[in-house]
């Protein structure tokens, strides 16, 4: 079983960012993964976003080992975007945990 500190490690390792942006995944329960583009660091800070992706820690594992589609889980209400849309379309080619 994933947890969120492993899918934290993830993104804080690869350093997973959109440049010049700054996106926050809030998985609820007051866990949130910041992603500074602008500074190119990884926290758990949370911070005012140009992106905030609302979603559950499953859905997100999901998502990050290729078994849930980011567009499926937005039409199903199970992934929320607030603020620009084109930052979370970008996060989509960012997040893969398969390997």
């Amino acid at each position: 079983m994933t947890t969120f500190d492993e899918v934290y490690a993830y993104f804080a390792e690869g350093a997973v960012i959109v440049e010049g942006k700054k996106v926050k995944l809030d998985v609820g329960d007051a866990d949130h993964i910041f992603l500074d583009g602008v500074t190119g660091e990884v926290s758990q800070k949370d911070e005012p976003a140009d992106t905030t992706i609302k979603l559950g820690l499953s859905d997100l594992i999901d998502m990050a080992k290729g078994k849930l589609d980011s567009t499926a889980a937005f039409i199903q209400g199970r992934l929320r975007v607030e603020g620009d849309l084109g930052v979370a379309m970008q996060m989509q080619s960012l997040v893969s945990m398969r390997g």
